[in-house]
């Protein structure tokens, strides 16, 4: 009895080491272009130490809404080498309409179109609002989740208790490991992903 309980625990925590490893996935390399015509690659970020990943909807409201968390979070990081960009994998939203959608809402970071849904299918992407942490030289994603609590599906908090992004930003700035286990899903308007 004692021994099955041994072997059932020791699957238990090797599901739980499988689950961690599929949640953080590894960034592919990638040439896509943003919606003012620039191409974004991996070697685009090498000189900086992260970069942060916001996936983009155009006309998600929760994706909107959070757009001040974001920027709040790349203003505070200033001048630490971190570069804060956007990439939208909606099959619907072409880069003009996703231009329109920059410019109507005052979007100051680069959108990237995932052409093919190609980020969007390693990195596991299953809702707009969502941030990942990547190490661009070595391709770790280091983080995936909200922004911060402050935004749910029909709720919003006049202001956040829970900080998730900035707090991953200053474990790995610090060298640590994000515990991925205290961190919620993300909130956000459903990424249909396509097999191709």
């Amino acid at each position: 009895m004692l021994r099955k309980l041994f072997i059932i625990s020791g699957l238990l925590i090797a599901s739980s080491a499988a689950l961690a490893d599929e949640w953080l996935r590894s960034i592919p390399d990638f040439e896509l272009t943003d919606h003012l015509g620039a191409i974004h690659t991996l070697d685009t970020y090498a000189d900086n130490e992260y970069v942060v990943l916001y996936v983009q909807g155009v006309g998600c409201p929760i994706a909107r809404i959070a757009l001040p968390n974001y920027r709040e979070v790349r203003d505070e990081y200033a001048g630490k080498g971190i570069e804060f960009v956007m990439f939208n994998a909606n099959i619907q939203d072409s880069l003009p309409r996703i231009a329109k959608e920059a410019g109507e809402f005052g979007i100051d970071f680069p959108i990237i179109k995932d052409e093919g849904q190609f980020l969007a299918k390693a990195l596991g992407v299953e809702r707009t609002a969502e941030v990942f942490i990547v190490n661009p030289r070595t391709k770790e994603v280091l983080y995936r989740g909200p922004i911060n609590d402050q935004l749910g599906y029909e709720t919003q908090r006049n202001n956040a208790d829970e900080h998730f992004l900035k707090d991953a930003l200053n474990t790995v700035l610090a060298g640590g490991a994000v515990n991925m286990d205290d961190i919620p899903d993300s909130k956000g308007c459903l990424v249909a992903i396509f097999d191709t």
